[in-house]
């Protein structure tokens, strides 16, 4: 298998053939962790500036 030493990023971290090169954490859960750790957000859901959109049909029951 050709070496294609021209796609090998420079900063990449050097490792030997009995390691494995992890670049995310192992972590129990899938998908990108809370800079705000995993019990409290830094605002309580109520004192967010979010107004969530609500629809309104325009037409005429009658």
């Amino acid at each position: 298998m050709a070496r294609h030493n021209d796609r090998i990023d420079p900063t990449w971290p050097s490792w030997s053939e009995e390691d494995h090169p992890v670049s995310e954490l192992a972590a129990p859960l899938q998908g990108a962790l809370s800079p705000f750790g995993e019990l409290t957000f830094p605002l309580p859901a109520d004192e967010l500036p979010y107004d969530h959109p609500h629809t309104e049909i325009n037409r005429d029951d009658t």
